[in-house]
């Protein structure tokens, strides 16, 4: 792998050229990267108006369009559902959290 050194500029105060030195004098490049990525890939989230950050607006997402008998199914297949959300990037905790609404809209009275 052939490295290369890279300049950019940036109009930076005082305060933030000190931040920036900091970073990148203690960081890795790849962890410069995926910061970078990660920043870039929020940016867009925000910009495109589909940031749902947190869990609780993870739970609502996935929870609040279903009807009784889509609910029902999703219990039926958990263990599907499990793979599905593991796959999207979902913790074992919100996953809980999700599971216990479809529990109750599950078995709501009709």
């Amino acid at each position: 792998m052939d490295s290369k050194p890279f300049t950019f500029m940036l109009q930076l105060t005082k305060t933030q050229q000190k931040e920036v030195q900091t970073y990148l004098e203690s960081l890795s490049v790849g962890m410069i990267l995926f910061g970078l990525r990660f920043a870039y890939k929020r940016e867009r989230a925000i910009s495109g108006g589909y940031l749902l950050p947190g869990r609780k607006s993870i739970v609502k997402k996935e929870t609040v369009m279903l009807n009784h008998t889509q609910a029902g199914w999703r219990l039926n297949n958990w263990k599907a559902m499990i793979r599905s959300y593991r796959d999207k990037g979902y913790s074992y905790p919100t996953i809980s959290r999700i599971k216990k609404e479809i529990r109750v809209i599950a078995y709501a009275t009709k």
